[in-house]
């Protein structure tokens, strides 16, 4: 299934320059039950690539490998291990854009914004079980409301 994004289907090409990547919801069906999960994802992904042999430096304390930039949000399908292990299992995943970031600390204030405004640590329809690391899904009697 590919990203939908403001309703229509998201493509490499449309990636705005300069962004750094995107906040998202995954819903599926599971267990019968609709299930939801927001979280963050890069487009990018900085890896290191050996050298082919006949580029390798003489020079023994020089680097033998150069940074790779690689697309790597196309097939991603979260973190979450019950989304992961749903497409694993064909379980139909609908991945759609909220938001396109321009750095990694709004990323960051983005991915922590929805989250909050969607309730997902007080929803039992969410996956997902923590904020930032710091704020963690509780039993619902554990949240004060007034």
């Amino acid at each position: 299934m590919s990203w939908i994004y403001k309703g229509i289907v998201f493509t490499s090409e449309m990636i705005p320059e300069n962004s750094v990547g995107f906040v998202y919801i995954m819903s599926a069906v599971i267990d019968g039950a609709s299930m939801l999960y927001i979280g963050k994802k890069n487009f990018y992904s900085d890896r290191k690539s050996k050298l082919a042999k006949k580029d390798l430096p003489t020079d023994k304390r020089k680097k033998t490998y150069k940074r790779v930039k690689k697309l790597a949000y196309e097939n991603y399908y979260s973190s979450n291990e019950v989304l992961k292990k749903a497409h694993n299992d064909d379980v139909k995943i609908k991945r759609e854009i909220l938001c396109i970031c321009y750095s990694k600390l709004e990323l960051s204030y983005m991915e922590t914004k929805y989250q909050f405004i969607h309730e997902v640590l007080e929803k039992d329809n969410f996956l997902n079980s923590n904020i930032l690391g710091k704020f963690y899904k509780q039993k619902k009697n554990d949240f004060r409301t007034n």
